[in-house]
């Protein structure tokens, strides 16, 4: 079972600006291709930085209200020097947070969630920018059809991984949520099964009407068992 690579999912036809790109070009390219943010680059390709719609809004957000209805916003000396920051290297936030293209999409969410960022230029070996992958690419995994993730689930997930016979449990997919019933042979297969289903990509939920043969989970203890010996004086 593998999950779907940034490769997979990323842009490889990524606009980018040097660290010496004005403002007003920077939002040209926002417009003209239609997207939320550009990486920065160095001379030999590589992302020093991010620059979003959210960098240049913070200028717009600056300004005096002609009127004095609105109240004057009271930023941090960071925030204040990006507002007055008129080029890529003043404006971007650095450094830049990147990924690998061999990199799971489960790895490329957890780096967004964990620095709260929606996109990842994607870096080579040298660390040149290949793509970039943003929230929107890693939500297209839930596009995947119901019938490849019933095919996964059978026969990567049951059979080769857990060595549950076909047809010992049948799988239903609709709209990606998955739902198990039959057979096992042991009790302790249940909730494995379950949490390698919710690992498949584009899987949305799992339920299960599963029974087993053996109830290997269990304890015996007698007299001779290593945890009885361990309690007794």
């Amino acid at each position: 079972m593998q999950h779907r690579m940034v490769s997979d999912l990323m842009t490889t036809s990524v606009v980018r600006v040097s660290k010496n790109a004005g403002f007003k070009e920077i939002a040209k390219l926002l417009a003209e291709y239609d997207i939320t943010a550009v990486p920065v680059v160095d001379d030999d390709d590589r992302p020093v930085g991010v620059v979003s719609e959210a960098d240049l809004l913070r200028k717009e957000a600056g300004q005096l209200d002609p009127a004095g209805l609105l109240p004057v916003l009271h930023s941090r000396p960071v925030d204040r020097a990006k507002r007055e920051a008129t080029t890529a290297e003043g404006l971007m936030n650095s450094p830049a947070i990147t990924a690998r293209p061999q990199w799971t999409v489960v790895e490329a969410a957890q780096v967004m969630e964990r620095y709260h960022i929606k996109r990842l230029p994607v870096v080579d070996e040298a660390d040149r920018l290949i793509g970039l992958i943003s929230r929107a690419d890693l939500l297209r995994v839930f596009l995947r059809g119901d019938s490849a993730i019933r095919e996964e689930i059978s026969g990567n997930v049951l059979v080769r991984t857990l060595g549950i016979a076909p047809d010992s449990v049948t799988v239903r997919v609709v709209d990606g949520r998955v739902s198990l019933k039959g057979t096992v042979e042991r009790k302790s297969l249940i909730p494995v099964a379950v949490r390698l289903c919710q690992g498949v990509d584009g899987v949305v939920d799992v339920t299960e009407q599963l029974s087993h043969r053996t109830d290997d989970t269990a304890e015996t203890l007698d007299t001779g068992s290593p945890r009885r010996a361990q309690l007794a004086p």
